[in-house]
């Protein structure tokens, strides 16, 4: 019974993932038929306020995004949540605090640049749906499914344990060791219409993830060792590196 909920509870966890991940897409690309984006709608308040409330809501994120994946919050977590739906349980509280942003954010539309109806706004525009499509592709060429919960689910369901980590290179993993964050760079700061608000946004959300790279691969030199070390000495972080090491 208790698998069965737990498969349950991964599947609905999944389900608000996907909700969530596509509401942040048109979150940053300002679509108009949303309830609130980066830009919309008109603040009413003072800048220096919405500034220091905006970078809080980037905070809140980054702070539970880094913390709950370091491997010995992890230890501590399982105690109080079965070990199977760790992960969906993490994946919830991220999409909460997003949602969280959604809900609060204060836009400051003073405009920084504005390419809209031009050749270089279609550029950006394409160069916005390519890093949303490289953040996706990026889940699949490693394991989409165990990333976001529903494998640990199913094994524990099955009975089954889970297979022994690898250190695989598929695809954008032999060009760049994280094109999931660089996918998220692209995303965020190619816009044709930039805003003070969608700046600091780029900006935060840039911060937050050179910080979690770094934490990041201290966990997969201690899971990986000499064979990550190798890996990183020929390999760009996020942009690929013509010269080795």
């Amino acid at each position: 019974m208790a698998r069965s909920l737990h498969l349950l509870f991964g599947i609905v966890a999944y389900a608000v993932f996907l909700v969530v991940f596509l509401y942040l897409v048109g979150f940053v690309a300002d679509c108009p038929g949303l309830p609130t984006t980066v830009d919309r709608p008109e603040p009413g308040g003072p800048i220096g306020l919405a500034v220091v409330f905006d970078g809080a809501l980037i905070l809140i994120f980054g702070v539970q995004h880094s913390v709950m994946a370091r491997q010995g919050f992890k230890r501590a977590w399982t105690r109080i949540v079965p070990e199977p739906i760790e992960r969906s349980t993490y994946m919830l509280f991220a999409c909460i605090a997003l949602v969280l942003m959604f809900a609060l954010w204060q836009p400051i539309p003073a405009t920084i640049w504005d390419a809209r109806g031009g050749p270089i706004g279609i550029l950006l525009w394409a160069l916005f749906g390519a890093g949303w499509l490289i953040v996706l592709l990026s889940t699949f060429l490693l394991n989409h499914f165990e990333l976001f919960g529903l494998q640990q689910v199913w094994n524990a369901l099955r009975n089954r344990a889970a297979s022994a980590p690898q250190l695989r290179q598929p695809l954008f993993y032999k060009l760049v060791r994280h094109p999931l964050y660089s996918g998220f760079f692209i995303a965020f700061w190619a816009t044709p219409h930039m805003t003070v608000g969608h700046l600091l946004l780029a900006v935060g959300m840039s911060i937050y993830m050179l910080i979690a790279i770094v934490y990041e691969e201290r966990d997969l030199i201690r899971l990986f060792g000499a064979e990550y070390e190798a890996y990183r000495g020929r390999v760009g972080k996020l942009v690929p590196r013509f010269r080795r090491s």
